[in-house]
């Protein structure tokens, strides 16, 4: 907004999170998934952060992403659709439906989280650390750890799963803080590849 710009910044996490939060809404209602206040309560928030995020970089893009969020969003919203559709239409019990869209909220809460392998490679490539955010890592590991405590009370594997792996993935950034600290270098710039980098780390968010 402050550049009016969206710069080298693409729409596809932002995006990306609309539909993964979309689905865990729809994983944590009634219907679905019993007693799942919170799950519909975080990810009702995130979806609408996302929204906002989204409508944000529409407004500053040219045609071409304007064009993309369009396209992207609407093969979203049929996804939402037949997903919503046919669990409701074949299965009927709540453990069925819960399983069914379990499932597909575990694949892309996987990719979510693996998703800043992308920017642990240039870590040990680059030796540093100056486009990974400590803090967006450590608040990663702080969620997903919490949330695997919240998988547990009672256990819910599609809970768990997912940010078991969020976990590992996260500890394993902060090792690589760790390691490569002391060898980074803080007075070089390269704004494109900052760019990139943090496009890589918003699934992470």
């Amino acid at each position: 907004m402050k550049v009016k710009s969206v710069q080298s910044f693409k729409p596809d996490p932002y995006v990306a999170t609309i539909l993964n939060c979309a689905v865990w809404v729809f994983y944590g209602l009634p219907i679905v998934h019993p007693d799942s206040l919170l799950v519909v309560t975080i990810n009702g928030a995130g979806f609408i952060i996302e929204v906002v995020y989204v409508t944000i970089f529409f407004f500053y893009s040219t045609w071409g992403g304007r064009k993309k969020i369009i396209i992207i969003l609407f093969v979203e919203a049929i996804f939402i659709v037949v997903v919503v559709v046919i669990t409701l239409m074949c299965f009927d019990t709540y453990k069925s439906r819960s399983m069914i869209v379990g499932m597909i909220a575990i694949v892309f809460n996987i990719l979510m989280y693996a998703s800043p392998l992308t920017v642990m490679r240039m870590v040990i490539k680059t030796r540093s650390v100056k486009y990974m955010p400590f803090t967006l890592s450590l608040a990663s590991f702080a969620n997903s750890v919490v949330w695997c405590v919240y998988a547990l009370m009672p256990l819910d594997p599609y809970i768990l799963v997912p940010n078991g792996l969020g976990s590992l993935s996260a500890t394993v950034q902060l090792l690589l803080y760790a390691t490569y600290y002391g060898s980074t270098n803080w007075d070089d710039d390269d704004d494109d590849e900052q760019g990139k980098v943090q496009m890589s780390s918003r699934f992470n968010a």
